[in-house]
């Protein structure tokens, strides 16, 4: 830990040296939850420039098993990163490299990172967003990416796809909460890949409690990739996908059961008679990623403009599904256009209620206030053309009430 002290007496705190032993050797109870038995007093490995530079390996390491589906991770022998802490940037890695409190586990397909929540991460109810948590879900699997050698240019992508000008880009997205942890919580995230056919991957994640295990969140997404120039989509090829495939998982891990859940369902299209319509969205300079692109986290916050008030302050969200159709650009304008799902399947529109939200013939929301889950289809679209953007489905529930495991229904 020498090295550690003179870098704690730079920055003059003795609470970093502190801060810094406890992030070191976490001491934790092993857990079980959702077929996956995690120990979190595990190192986690951190393969980097700076691990491939051949630092010496850990003999006494402690196990850590996940389960996905009966799929076992089995722990391998991780880097000793504290004593060259200080010279990771000789070794090829950077401060943040050192400073991330993540890196490769169990036999290496997994990546795992722990989050503080910090206080301009939550809402009124000081507790994290959707936007926070889809946020983090892009941020670990963006590490996940360069902690294996991919670019770090914002596209994650292998040496033949920067070759032939292509990167990936997402089409599907689905989360699902049971609870949304506070101001001050410790989260750990689980992600990994896996091969989706010829022409896409699919990468998941796993969101827990880190003082429990609790598991209290999932999501998995669909990537194909695109050609940066044409904007066309491109089918993997072999060289390609002999690049990343030594990384993905096999057998195939789900986040989700493989049967009675929500993540792979299609959504249908919103037509013109949506009950809610909110115009004039346009993305700011703020809502653009390192790529030039409208980041898919704005999406979400779109989406959820159209709903009323009374919906978002009784109701918290614990479902969330995206269906990329095509890109938005920094110039355009949206529109943002909501509708009961209940109603578009099993109740007239005139019977509902009217476009501006008010009772027609005494009706009244009152068949989807005693639902237990409320869903919603959403649509963004083009002002003007009408082309879609994305389409999306949400689900409801009440605020205070008992969680609902929705994957479990």
């Amino acid at each position: 830990m020498e090295g550690v002290s003179r870098f704690c007496k730079g920055i003059k705190g003795l609470a970093c040296k502190k801060a810094f032993q406890g992030h070191a050797m976490p001491s934790q109870k092993a857990i079980s939850a959702d077929n996956l038995s995690v120990d979190h007093s595990m190192k986690l490995r951190n393969v980097s420039a700076a691990a491939a530079a051949g630092d010496g390996m850990s003999s006494a390491v402690q196990e850590r098993h996940a389960s996905h589906n009966g799929a076992l991770l089995s722990v391998l022998p991780v880097k000793e990163k504290r004593s060259t802490y200080l010279k990771g940037n000789e070794k090829g890695g950077s401060q943040a490299d050192w400073l991330q409190i993540g890196g490769l586990v169990g036999d290496g397909m997994l990546y795992s990172e722990r989050f503080v929540i910090r206080c301009y991460e939550v809402g009124t109810n000081s507790r994290a967003s959707i936007e926070t948590i889809a946020n983090l879900l892009q941020e670990v699997a963006c590490n996940h990416a360069r902690s294996v050698g991919f670019s770090t240019d914002g596209f994650a992508t292998t040496p033949s796809m920067r070759k032939q000008r292509l990167i990936w880009v997402t089409t599907r997205m689905h989360i699902e909460l049971d609870e949304y942890p506070a101001w001050g919580d410790t989260v750990e995230i689980d992600t990994w890949f896996q091969d989706e056919g010829r022409v896409g991957t699919r990468r998941d994640w796993v969101i827990r409690k880190v003082i429990s295990g609790e598991v209290i969140g999932r999501a998995t997404s669909t990537w194909v990739m695109m050609n940066q120039d044409t904007r066309r989509l491109s089918r993997i090829t072999d060289d390609v996908r002999a690049e990343y495939m030594p990384f993905s998982t096999q057998p195939p891990r789900w986040a989700f059961p493989s049967e009675h859940n929500d993540s792979t369902k299609k959504i249908l299209k919103l037509e013109e008679n949506a009950q809610y319509i909110k115009t004039g969205l346009m993305p700011r300079r703020g809502d653009l990623d390192m790529n030039q692109h409208v980041n898919n986290v704005t999406y979400i916050g779109w989406m959820l403009e159209s709903l009323p008030a009374d919906i978002l302050n009784t109701q918290e969200l614990c479902s969330v599904t995206l269906e990329f159709r095509r890109e938005c650009k920094h110039d355009d304008t949206l529109e943002s256009m909501t509708s009961p799902e209940l109603q578009l399947k099993d109740v007239p529109f005139h019977e509902i209620g009217s476009s501006n939200g008010a009772p027609l013939n005494g009706a009244s929301f009152s068949v989807l206030e005693t639902a237990t889950i409320l869903k919603y289809l959403h649509l963004l679209r083009l002002e003007g053309s009408g082309i879609e953007i994305n389409r999306g489905h949400t689900q409801w529930r009440k605020k205070g009430s008992s969680r609902t495991i929705l994957h479990n229904k």
